[in-house]
C-alpha cells in the first residue's frame, strides 16, 4: 500500500515537472517509480520508453555532429615541404569524406528536428501519430549514417593499410594526426549508428503493443 502510494506521489511529480518542462526532474521521478516494487500501468511504460528515446535521440545528435565536426576539422601538413609540393592530408582530399561530413551534418540536423516529435509522446504516450513518423525518418536517415559510415570506414582503413593491388599507400605512418581524427570520426559515427538502430526497435515495439 505504501508502495502504490509511492508511486502515486512520483508519477504526479513527474506530471508537473512535464508540465513545467524541467524534463531532468521528470526523469528522476519516472526513476523513481521504476524502482519501486509496483508494477507500472501501461501508460507509465510508454512514457519511460518515450523518455529513453529522447535521451538516445541526445546521444545520436552528439555523436553525429561530434563525427561531422571532426572529420570537417581533419587537417594535417607535415613539417618539410619542397619548392613544388607541401604534403598536407585534409578531408577535403576525398571526395568520400566530404559526403561524410555532409551526411552526417544532415543526420545530426535531422535529430535535432526530431525532438520535438520525440517530446510529444512523452506528453501524449499513446499517440501512434509521431511513432510513425519517427520510425520512417529514422530509418531513412539511418541508411544515411550507415552509407557514410561504411564508405568513410574503407577510405580510413586504406589509410591506414594500403592496397599493394591498386597502389593504395598507407599514409598513417607519415600523417597520424589526421590517421586518429578520421578513425575518432568513423567511430562516432557508428555510435550513432547503434543509437538509431535502438530507437527504431524501441519506436516499433511502442507502436506493437499500442
Amino acid at each position: 500500500m505504501a508502495a502504490s502510494k509511492d508511486r502515486e506521489n512520483f508519477v504526479y511529480i513527474a506530471k508537473l515537472a512535464e508540465q513545467a518542462e524541467r524534463y531532468e526532474e521528470m526523469v528522476e521521478s519516472m526513476k523513481n517509480v521504476a524502482n519501486l516494487d509496483v508494477e507500472l500501468t501501461v501508460e507509465e511504460r510508454k512514457k519511460g520508453v518515450a523518455i529513453l528515446d529522447f535521451i538516445l535521440r541526445l546521444g545520436a545528435i552528439t555523436s553525429a555532429l561530434g563525427a561531422a565536426a571532426t572529420m570537417a576539422t581533419s587537417d594535417e601538413t607535415l613539417p618539410f615541404f619542397t619548392q613544388f609540393f607541401q604534403f598536407e592530408a585534409s578531408y577535403d582530399s576525398f571526395s568520400t569524406f566530404q559526403f561524410f561530413v555532409i551526411a552526417m551534418a544532415f543526420v545530426g540536423g535531422y535529430l535535432v528536428l526530431s525532438l520535438p516529435f520525440s517530446i510529444v509522446t512523452i506528453i501524449r504516450p499513446h499517440a501512434a501519430g509521431p511513432r510513425l513518423f519517427l520510425i520512417i525518418l529514422d530509418t531513412v536517415f539511418l541508411t544515411l549514417a550507415t552509407s557514410s559510415a561504411a564508405a568513410a570506414t574503407a577510405i580510413v582503413y586504406l589509410a591506414h593499410n594500403g592496397n599493394q593491388d591498386s597502389n593504395w599507400l598507407a599514409i598513417c605512418n607519415q600523417f597520424g594526426d589526421f590517421c586518429q581524427e578520421i578513425s575518432g570520426a568513423v567511430v562516432a559515427s557508428f555510435v550513432a549508428v547503434v543509437l538509431f538502430v535502438l530507437l527504431i526497435v524501441m519506436c516499433a515495439v511502442a507502436l506493437r503493443n499500442h
